[in-house]
C-alpha cells in the first residue's frame, strides 16, 4: 500500500458454516487487510456467491488502479468456490479494466504558471507511481521548456533521466548535503506525483509540516492523499500525464532567472557522485561504477532494505522512463527482502537483465526464492554485499547506544554454496579488481548469477565508518 503498487490478491478462506468458529487456520482477512490496519489494503471483500465473481473482480482491479494505487484483497471461502453457476449472460469475461485518470483543469495549470513566473528558486521533485514513458517524456520537456531543476522522490530514481543536465539527485535517505540546501532555499516546490512521505521529507524536516516557508504545488492522483500532511498553496487531483500534458501548453517566458540556479543544482548532484575514500580491499563506488559500465541502459536494479542499498542510490545513474522502460524496483516502505523476489518477477516478466543488490540480511528474508528462478527459468544476477551483521540496525545502535550491541551480529551460510544448491551459479570475491570479470560472466550466462562480497563491517554507509558514528556518539556524552 505505501509503495502505491496495483496489486488483486486472492486468498482462500475457510467455508461460511465454519466462519467465526475459529476454524482450522481461520482468519479473520476483513479485520487484517482491512481499514483499522492504516494501509495493508484499499479494500477488502468477500465472495459469498460465485454468480458475483465477475463484478468483485472488476471493482478490485479498477480499485487498485484507479486515483492512488494500491492492493485489494478478495477472499474467497472454500464453499462459494464449489458452487454451481447457472450459464448467464452477465457471467461473460468483462472487458480489460484500465485506469481513470483523472484530467486537469486548465484553470490550475494557470495558476502553477503563475507562481513559476514569481518564483526564483523552483525545484520540482518527481516520483509515485503511475508515470508511463510518454508521461516522463512529457516530464522532461516541460522541465526543458521553464529550465526546471528536477529531483527524483525516495526511490523513484528512475523518474527522471539521471543524466540530463537539469537532474538534481534524489531526495531520499542519505540525501546530498547540498540537494538538502537546496530543497530548503528554494522557493517553490513542485511535487509532482510522490506521497512527500518520511523519507522524501528528511522525517518531516527538511519539509516542516504542516506547511513549507516555500510555495507548494502538490499533484498526486489520489485525492486524499493531497493536504493530508501537507498544506500545499496548489493542489492538483490529476493523473501524471493529464497534468504534465497541461503544464506543457503553458507558455514559458525566453529566459528565467533561475537559470544559473538550475545549473548549479546539477553540478551538485555531478560532485556527490566522487566517493569518499573508505577502508577495506573493497571499494563500492568502484564496483557501482563497473555495473554502470557494463549493464545495458534497460537493465533492471532491484533491492530490498539495508544499508547496502544505498551504494546504488548515490552511484548509480538511471537513463529515466522517458527512454521506454521502468528500471528501479525498491521499497518506498523499507521492506526487508524485497529485492530478491522483485529481480526474479522483473527477469520473468520483462526478459531483461535484472541485477539485485542485497545485504546478508535482507537476503535471509527472501532467498529461497532461488528455487522459484531456477524452476521457471529466470536469470537474475544478485550482488551481496556481506558484512556479518543487520547492519543498518547496527548503525543505529551505535549511534544511540556507542558500544552496546544486541542483536546485529549474523552467523551466515556460505551464500555461493548455498545458490549453487538452488540451481544458480555462486562465487565469492574479497577485492574489488576480481569483481568485472564476475560481473562480465555472469551477464554472458543463460543460468542466475549470485556473487557473494565479503564487506568490510566499517564501511557502513557511502560517507563515514561505523567507528566514525560510534566516536561520534561517545563525543556528545
Amino acid at each position: 500500500f505505501q509503495d502505491s503498487t496495483p496489486m488483486v490478491l486472492f486468498v482462500g478462506d475457510v467455508a461460511s458454516e465454519t466462519r467465526d468458529r475459529e476454524a482450522f487456520q481461520e482468519v479473520d482477512f476483513c479485520s487484517f487487510f482491512g481499514p483499522s490496519t492504516k494501509g495493508m489494503a484499499k479494500r477488502v471483500e468477500r465472495i459469498d456467491d460465485a454468480r458475483r465473481i465477475p463484478e468483485y473482480v472488476a471493482r478490485a482491479f479498477a480499485t487498485a488502479m484507479n486515483g492512488r494505487p494500491g492492493p485489494v484483497v478478495l477472499v474467497l471461502p472454500e464453499d462459494m468456490l464449489a458452487q454451481a453457476v447457472p450459464d448467464e449472460p452477465s457471467l461473460q469475461a468483462l472487458a480489460r479494466v484500465e485506469p481513470v485518470q483523472a484530467g486537469c483543469d486548465p484553470r490550475q495549470a494557470e495558476a502553477l504558471g503563475d507562481l513559476l513566473r514569481a518564483s526564483q528558486r523552483p525545484l520540482v521533485i518527481a516520483g509515485g507511481s503511475g508515470w508511463t514513458p510518454e508521461g516522463a517524456q512529457a516530464l522532461v520537456r516541460f522541465a526543458e521548456q521553464w529550465q526546471l531543476p528536477v529531483a527524483n522522490a525516495f526511490r523513484f530514481q528512475d523518474t527522471f533521466d539521471n543524466h540530463h543536465a537539469l537532474y538534481a539527485g534524489e531526495v531520499g535517505i542519505g540525501i546530498n548535503p547540498k540537494l538538502a540546501a537546496r530543497v530548503r532555499e528554494s522557493d517553490l516546490i513542485i511535487a509532482f506525483g510522490p506521497r512527500l512521505g518520511e523519507m522524501t521529507t528528511g522525517g518531516y524536516t527538511l519539509m516542516p509540516v504542516p506547511r513549507l516557508p516555500q510555495k507548494l504545488v502538490h499533484i498526486h492522483a489520489g485525492a486524499d492523499e493531497l493536504n493530508r500532511v501537507y498544506q500545499a498553496d496548489l493542489a492538483i487531483n490529476a493523473g501524471m500525464q493529464a497534468a504534465v500534458a497541461a503544464f506543457e501548453r503553458l507558455q514559458a517566458p525566453a529566459s528565467v532567472p533561475w537559470a544559473a540556479w538550475a545549473q548549479a543544482c546539477h553540478a551538485d548532484y555531478e560532485a556527490n557522485l566522487q566517493p569518499q575514500a573508505l577502508p577495506g580491499d573493497i571499494d563500492m563506488a568502484a564496483i557501482v561504477g563497473l555495473l554502470q559500465k557494463h549493464l545495458p541502459a534497460d537493465a533492471v536494479l532491484t533491492n530490498g532494505a539495508g544499508n547496502f542499498a544505498s551504494w546504488t542510490h548515490r552511484f548509480f545513474r538511471h537513463h529515466g522512463l522517458a527512454k521506454g522502460h521502468k528500471t528501479q524496483l525498491a521499497p518506498t516502505v523499507g521492506a526487508m527482502g524485497y529485492g530478491v523476489p522483485a529481480g526474479i518477477a522483473a527477469a520473468i516478466t520483462t526478459g531483461r537483465i535484472a541485477l539485485t543488490m542485497a545485504g546478508d540480511g535482507d537476503f535471509m528474508m527472501n532467498g529461497q526464492e532461488l528455487a522459484t528462478a531456477v524452476q521457471y527459468g529466470a536469470r537474475s544476477i544478485i550482488v551481496l554485499l556481506n558484512n556479518g551483521m543487520f547492519g543498518t540496525i547496527r548503525m543505529h545502535q551505535e549511534r544511540e547506544y556507542p558500544n552496546r550491541r544486541a542483536g546485529t551480529a549474523l552467523r551466515n551460510p556460505d551464500f555461493a554454496a548455498l545458490a549453487q544448491a538452488y540451481g544458480y551459479v555462486g562465487v565469492k570475491i574479497g577485492k574489488t579488481a576480481e569483481f568485472e570479470s564476475q560481473l562480465l560472466a555472469a551477464l554472458e550466462r543463460t543460468q542466475g548469477t549470485l556473487i557473494e562480497i565479503a564487506l568490510d563491517p566499517e564501511v557502513i554507509t557511502t560517507r563515514g565508518t561505523l567507528s566514525a558514528i560510534t566516536q561520534s556518539a561517545l563525543n556528545k556524552r
